[in-house]
């Protein structure tokens, strides 16, 4: 209904856009699929937003690397951290929905 309602509103200003999600709702709205719970932490992206503006900052403190593969490394160095921390990390909800995602993945589990 919410995107009948915005189509209604906008399609005269946006017309490809409002047919655009139209046709890709079934993507759009995946997570409707997956308990309630966990709907934020999968449509959401603020920790990749978060993720992308350290790894900036740490870059632009650096005034002068020497080179492209020494920006490279840096990168890489962050983004190996990273892995490290959400690897363990535990998403709220997920525990209390393990059961339930194991039904939606079973080919997988």
């Amino acid at each position: 209904q919410a995107l009948n309602d915005f189509s209604s509103k906008w399609d005269k200003l946006y017309p490809r856009l409002a047919q655009s999600w139209f046709e890709d709702k079934d993507e759009l709205f995946t997570f409707y699929k997956y308990p309630d719970s966990i709907q934020k932490s999968i449509y959401t992206t603020n920790w990749i937003e978060r993720a992308n503006k350290e790894i900036r900052k740490r870059l632009k403190t650096m005034n002068s690397l020497p080179n492209e593969k020494a920006a490279e490394k840096i990168l890489y160095l962050k983004i190996i951290d990273y892995n490290s921390k959400w690897s363990e990390r535990r998403l709220k909800g997920f525990l209390a929905t393990r059961d339930k995602l194991i039904q939606l993945f079973e080919e997988r589990y």
